[in-house]
């Protein structure tokens, strides 16, 4: 299994570059590729807005989510008193080995560390892997989210006990 661990600023290269990989499977599905592209590959940056968690395997980062605590500032369609994860990332050459999961497990973890009664995140159906690990892990359909570059995503909701 990897090894969890919070996010590095000297992490910020390869974050950044695995962010890009992880996504490049759905570039024909996404009309402007070329400014989805340039926002994904500024995960980085999202430390800014929550907490980075990376997987390390082989003294490599192969999968990390950015997690979002309570009345933090997230996007509109989230309720404020939510916990949230956002782009959870994993190697292409590292998936099916647990790392997705084990990442969001941990954000969920530190979700009830805060206090939180409801983890979310969304997700779209273009995403074949993610949606149904997220399903088997309890998480519901709630509504929908705007549409991201021409592909629809919904809102997936937990609730977590204390």
């Amino acid at each position: 299994m990897p090894k969890i661990r919070d996010f590095l600023p000297s992490d910020a290269k390869q974050v950044d570059s695995l962010a890009l990989r992880s996504f490049e499977q759905f570039k024909g599905s996404y009309q402007d590729w070329p400014g989805f592209r340039a926002k994904i590959g500024n995960m980085s940056c999202l430390v800014d807005v929550g907490e980075i968690i990376v997987a390390e395997l082989e003294c490599r980062i192969v999968g990390a989510v950015v997690y979002v605590g309570p009345n933090a500032s997230k996007a509109e369609f989230f309720r404020p008193e939510w916990s949230i994860m956002r782009m959870l990332v994993v190697d292409p050459n590292f998936r099916a080995r647990g790392i997705g999961r084990t990442l969001a497990q941990e954000a969920i973890r530190r979700a009830k560390r805060d206090g939180a009664s409801v983890f979310a995140l969304h997700t779209s159906i273009v995403m074949e892997v993610a949606l149904p690990m997220y399903l088997r892990m309890g998480f519901v359909w709630v509504s929908d989210a705007p549409a991201i570059h021409g592909v629809d995503y919904g809102i997936y909701v937990k609730e977590l006990d204390g």
